[in-house]
């Protein structure tokens, strides 16, 4: 696949199922992954790969979440089931390190670039995957249950897996409608 081609067609596929990645496919993302803008070599990025019973696990943490906040018990069966939604999710973590010249925020997106180059490589080897964040990302009780400090930052969850129906391409938008010239 062309890399114009993968840039200009890239989009979510929120219905997938199994097969998740292959090690070999999972390794490439995950390369492609640390290959993201870093300003300053920290490698400021987890990521957290949950597939079989980690899915289960995972489910469990944000039911845990869920229950600290007083949910209803239709919002815990939902939250348990969130993470069955792919054969694959991984969680994309910004591993915040102090530093005087990179602050928190491009550490941040040093870790959401990671997350769309993971995606990118998953949909150039056929694969689909959804970026999803919402509540769930901003959770401490997620953070300590994950091993996570209190500077680190989900970015996103990452699921993957292979398409149920090939996505309806977006209509293409025009970049020049959002640029403005000094």
């Amino acid at each position: 696949m062309l890399a114009t081609e993968l840039l200009l067609n890239r989009q979510s596929c929120p219905r997938l199922q199994a097969p998740a990645p292959d090690p070999a496919q999972l390794s490439l993302m995950l390369n492609a992954a640390v290959r993201a803008p870093d300003h300053g070599g920290l490698n400021p990025w987890e990521f957290i790969i949950a597939t079989g019973d980690g899915l289960k696990r995972l489910g469990d943490i944000f039911v845990a979440a869920k229950v600290q906040e007083g949910a209803d018990a239709s919002v815990l069966e939902r939250s348990g089931a969130l993470p069955l939604r792919a054969p694959m999710v991984i969680v994309v973590v910004c591993k915040y390190q102090a530093h005087d010249k990179v602050p928190k925020l491009e550490q941040q997106l040093a870790a959401g670039c990671a997350c769309m180059a993971m995606q990118q490589a998953a949909f150039s080897q056929g694969l689909g995957a959804i970026w999803r964040t919402g509540d769930l990302a901003f959770n401490p009780l997620i953070n300590q249950a994950l091993g996570l400090s209190g500077d680190d930052q989900i970015v996103g969850y990452l699921y993957v897996g292979t398409p149920v129906i090939a996505a309806q391409l977006k209509p293409q938008r025009s970049g020049e409608a959002y640029a403005r010239y000094l």
